[in-house]
């Protein structure tokens, strides 16, 4: 019998979703348009620019300063809408209050950890000793003044009573994360509560959650110009001979802050997410280099949130977990604070037995909480720390100001990466983990930017259901998912 070769597949009879994947089929950007080579060119040159004219990179600061203001414009309402949104489409609220609860108790854990090997790596290079610096004799000046002088006002209760917003718009003004969070956990309870009356709104509130999104992707084209402005006054205001002084010091807090990355976050990945760590850091690149330039979590929160999404975790568990983790899940400042009093109580020849360093923790577990959305958050809050406390003198943080704007950096990476683990592990906790496809974006090297095609695309136009059994227009893009 003849064999006869296939018929060619008639295009009129493709599926309209199936034609509109492969139409839209993100193609390879070239090396010079990937967002993350062009922030590290901007951070080079800024270094180089901070180096070698101090005066042209100090004056650099506003470029740096507007692209960040740019971004924490749009991380209220992305966080209000994306909660809203994920609240408003659970079937049980019970759902979202045990996942809260769930994160929570994380986060308190992760913090209890962090810390722990804070004070474990001080007590074993014992950094301070030697320096016996007189606390009477220092003195606080200029901006650290203003930073003491914060610090000493805040109080252990404060994250609890500043909770609830003076006014509804307060919140949003002030850009205080926490309180947004606040805001719309109650709106998507109402909505939910109202039932069909609540559904355009969700609706709406879902439409303008896309809009909000393309907006960001205007301003993320900027990027690599707030990385360049934020390196080069960071260099040339405070000039590279300070990490000599103290290098010592960072150099700790650097390996720390790598072993916990790696050892604590990537082991438990692995065992119980079972994902890669190596994996995960190269998904997430972009926004390593955009935290590494600006010195801040905060420009990557929406980007995290999109590509923990595009993971396959659930939209509503993205929305509660990453903006409360900022709030709540600070690793690199709780490293940062450990590592830093004890540094200071041996630089002061203040002795703490191991009983009174682990009273410490009670205070710093909360203390930590202050470290996330203000400048300066790690040094007020570690102000607050010392003034809580009392035995080690307050004055003593004047020790290590001149390198807290280069271990800064550090903190906000622990602190990103913390949360994208969080993330995995709660979804995963709560059985919102499409684990499979976890699996196939990580290891596709071209993930990443499927992910932001993929937003980009949602955004220009509605999506037409799938076919029954078909795969899912963003899984159809990954490798293997023809096989499934």
């Amino acid at each position: 019998m003849a064999h006869t070769a296939p018929a060619e597949p008639d295009p009129a009879r493709q599926r309209p979703d199936q034609h509109r994947t492969e139409q839209h089929r993100p193609r390879p950007r070239r090396w010079y348009r990937q967002l993350y080579v062009q922030v590290l060119a901007a951070i080079v040159i800024g270094v180089l620019v901070g180096w070698q004219w101090p005066d042209i990179g100090s004056a650099m600061q506003p470029i740096g300063t507007t692209f960040i203001a740019a971004m924490k414009m749009l991380i209220g309402p992305i966080v209000f809408l994306t909660i809203i949104g994920g609240i408003a489409n659970v079937a049980d609220l019970r759902k979202v209050g045990m996942t809260g609860l769930k994160a929570l108790t994380y986060f308190q854990v992760g913090t209890i950890v962090a810390l722990l090997i804070g004070l474990v790596a001080i007590n074993i290079a014992r950094l301070g000793e030697g320096v016996h610096a007189d606390p009477a004799k220092i003195q606080a000046s200029g901006t650290a003044q203003q930073y003491v002088e914060q610090g000493e006002g805040q109080h252990w209760w404060d994250v609890f009573t500043q909770l609830v917003p003076e006014s509804f718009f307060g919140a949003f003004v002030e850009g205080d994360i926490l309180q947004i969070i606040f805001l719309a956990v109650l709106f998507g309870i109402a909505i939910k509560a109202v039932g069909a009356v609540g559904e355009p709104i969700v609706a709406g509130v879902n439409r303008l959650t896309e809009v909000v999104f393309k907006v960001l992707s205007f301003v993320m084209k900027a990027a690599p110009l707030g990385a360049f402005g934020a390196m080069a006054y960071a260099v040339g205001a405070f000039g590279l001979s300070t990490l000599s002084s103290l290098g010592s010091l960072i150099a700790l807090f650097y390996a720390t802050s790598i072993v916990f990355v790696l050892v604590v976050l990537g082991g438990f990945l692995a065992a119980y997410v079972r994902l890669n760590i190596f994996a995960l850091l190269r998904y997430l690149k972009d926004e390593f280099f955009l935290v590494l330039g600006t010195s801040t979590a905060e420009p990557a929160l929406p980007g995290l949130m999109r590509k923990m999404t595009f993971m396959g975790a659930e939209r509503a568990t993205v929305g509660l977990v990453v903006p409360t983790g900022y709030s709540f899940n600070l690793d690199g400042a709780a490293i940062y604070l450990s590592l830093a009093t004890l540094y200071i109580a041996q630089a002061t020849d203040t002795p703490l037995s191991i009983g009174q360093q682990l009273g410490l923790l009670a205070i710093m577990l909360l203390t930590s909480k202050g470290a996330a959305g203000v400048a300066g958050g790690g040094f007020i809050a570690l102000t607050a720390t010392l003034s809580t406390i009392g035995t080690v003198p307050a004055a003593g943080i004047m020790l290590i100001f001149g390198i807290d704007k280069f271990m800064s950096e550090c903190r906000a990476l622990v602190n990103f990466y913390g949360n994208a683990v969080a993330t995995l592990a709660i979804a995963k906790w709560d059985g919102n983990l499409d684990l499979d496809r976890a699996r196939r974006v990580l290891a596709d090297r071209n993930s990443a930017e499927r992910a932001d095609a993929m937003a980009a695309e949602d955004t220009a136009e509605p999506v037409a259901a799938p076919a029954p059994g078909a795969p899912r227009e963003s899984e159809a893009e990954l490798p293997g998912a023809a096989a499934r």
